[in-house]
């Protein structure tokens, strides 16, 4: 990513914002070095000697900057076909190896076997991994005018920080077919483990931009063209009564807070959903699936 150019905004549950922010670090850094157990354990039957590590198993990487850890039979399926991301290593049950020997084969990796045992040691015990763990490094986050519209709408997440929350939304984001999320790099969760988990593979396939100053990438959207819909519960309102036109920027609050000002601020319309029961906001992840229904019917009608 090339620009820093905006502060964050805040949302709440049905709000959202958008922002932009440069990576830290870049993916393409070298790869962390291994830890290595001094045990020896054997590839299972049914395995292929070819790409199973016989010899010591590695008890992971340690975390470093740019490198990323996915787990969950789906997240890490994606990534393997992908080709967005530099994969290092794979590890698996004999079970779970099974279930993706034409992945792991096409991506050209050694998969080594392990336990449940280990992968609850190294993700933590109530972690679903289901048997599968992958180490790659971290994506490339863009800068916004690196976005490439094709369905012509963007999310902007506004300090949504639950990890579950953003994985869902980015698994709704690449089931529509969105064009990026904008995201600040700061008050959000790494694009990586329960994110990844929770996307579902989503998140190989979701452009992912990062700021700095959400009300500045705001500004910078309008700049280009975008018509910000900011989602509040409380707005006056309705989506389904505004006129649209692409390109579209969701702006999504996060839990609790809501739209922060100068995200409100820099919005064109703040618009709510039409709830006909008694409770009349709904979990940001859901809120957001919604709007996207909406938005896909009203643009294709």
């Amino acid at each position: 990513m090339t620009r820093d150019k905006s502060k964050r905004s805040g949302a709440r549950t049905g709000a959202s914002g958008k922002h932009k922010e440069a990576p830290e670090s870049s993916p393409r850094q070298a790869a962390p070095d291994k830890i290595w157990r001094s045990e020896l354990r054997p590839a299972g039957a049914g395995t292929n000697g070819q790409n199973v590590a016989r010899a010591k198993t590695p008890v992971f990487r340690r975390a470093a900057s740019g490198f990323a850890v996915l787990y969950g039979f789906h997240a890490v399926r994606e990534a393997l076909r992908g080709k967005r991301r530099k994969l290092l290593d794979i590890y698996a049950t004999e079970a779970a190896a099974r279930r993706l020997e034409g992945e792991i084969a096409g991506a050209g990796l050694c998969h080594h076997i392990v336990t449940l045992e280990d992968l609850a040691r190294r993700l933590g015990a109530g972690a679903v991994h289901q048997g599968v763990m992958l180490e790659a490094l971290a994506l490339e986050p863009l800068d916004l005018s690196d976005i490439v519209s094709r369905s012509g709408i963007v999310l902007v997440l506004d300090q949504i920080t639950d990890p579950h929350n953003a994985g869902a939304i980015l698994r709704t984001a690449a089931a529509f077919g969105v064009d990026a999320l904008v995201m600040t790099h700061r008050h959000a969760p790494e694009m990586a483990g329960v994110v990844a988990k929770a996307a579902s593979g989503g998140l190989e396939h979701v452009a992912i931009a990062g700021v700095v100053n959400l009300a500045r990438a705001l500004e910078e959207l309008g700049e280009m063209g975008y018509l910000r819909l900011g989602l509040d519960s409380e707005a006056e309102l309705s989506l389904a009564t505004v006129s649209l036109r692409r390109p579209i920027a969701l702006v999504l609050g996060g839990e609790g807070k809501g739209l922060r000002r100068l995200s409100r601020e820099n919005c064109d319309f703040l618009v709510r959903l039409d709830m006909p029961g008694a409770i009349k906001s709904l979990n940001v992840s859901n809120a957001c699936a919604v709007a996207l229904t909406l938005l896909h019917a009203a643009l294709a009608g």
